[in-house]
């Protein structure tokens, strides 16, 4: 039996104006950021967005935020319409919705200490005492691997690694279903990826969280998401396991995608590359 779903979305369109209005042109053109977008997520999967720069991955996950409009379409978190919820119903969805941002620079409040930006949503949204919190920050350092002394020091103190895993440890601590996590490794070299990702595999098996992974990296997709939706001009051209679209794309999009990506073994690097020049001069 499939499992329940967490987060659905139906039928999603994002636009944005594309100029100011003129004496010539007193409306503003829309531009579809996003069109006609439709999946669902379960409870414990990662489902990953994948696209070129531009592709709308982004946009959706901001419009499941409620960081971007939504023009049309629905999105359900749990029972609740997310689209027509009100203010009061956002506030308190945020302990069922969090996020990790791509830039591990500029997701922390420079001015306050690890320990005060972990302990904000625990006060806010599940109305622990200040002693609590004191201990639950302890708890979410240990789960992500930071020394308890973290707590006192600020985001400049640390590396892209450890801010990331501070802003997982933010992310987690009010026990979401979701979390979008938007290009969380992007920003960060090979080696503290590879970290990165085996801790938000971790937190999953622990929790049960489900991931809405946006990136534009197929080696990260083909080892860490269950399923993959494929974008392309804000519409989605394909969708499957991650084994299935990482090795057999069906859509010429996603296969021109996969050809892109770089493998590890340069015989077969080479070859992908004379066959993209040969397409290319044909």
């Amino acid at each position: 039996m499939p499992a329940e779903s967490i987060l659905t979305v139906e039928h999603l369109a994002v636009t944005y104006p594309v100029r100011r209005p003129t004496m010539f042109s007193p409306r503003p053109a829309p531009k579809a950021a996003v069109d006609d977008v439709s999946f669902e997520l379960s409870a414990g999967e990662t489902l990953a967005l994948v696209g070129e720069s531009g592709s709308g991955k982004t946009t959706i996950g901001n419009a499941i935020l409620g960081l971007a409009p939504i023009a049309a379409g629905r999105v359900r978190l749990g029972g609740l319409d997310v689209t027509t919820a009100s203010a009061p119903e956002r506030r308190r969805l945020a302990s069922q919705l969090q996020v990790v941002f791509q830039n591990p620079y500029g997701s922390l409040n420079p001015a306050l200490t690890v320990g005060s930006i972990l302990a904000e949503p625990l006060q806010v949204n599940q109305k622990l005492s200040a002693r609590e919190s004191h201990a639950r920050v302890r708890e979410l350092l240990e789960e992500v691997g930071m020394p308890a002394d973290s707590a006192d020091r600020y985001p400049g103190n640390f590396s892209g690694g450890q801010r990331q895993r501070v802003a997982i440890a933010r992310a987690i601590a009010v026990e979401p279903k979701v979390i979008v996590c938007d290009e969380p490794t992007s920003a960060l070299d090979v080696s503290t990826q590879k970290v990165v990702l085996e801790l938000l595999e971790k937190l999953q098996r622990d929790t049960g969280v489900a991931y809405l992974f946006i990136t534009h990296d197929l080696a990260v997709v083909r080892h860490f998401a269950d399923r993959v939706a494929v974008l392309d001009h804000g519409r989605i051209v394909e969708v499957g396991t991650a084994v299935q679209v990482c090795e057999t794309p069906e859509n010429p999009y996603t296969r021109k995608l996969v050809s892109a990506a770089p493998v590890p073994n340069p015989t077969i690097q080479r070859q992908r590359r004379q066959a993209r020049l040969t397409v290319a001069q044909s």
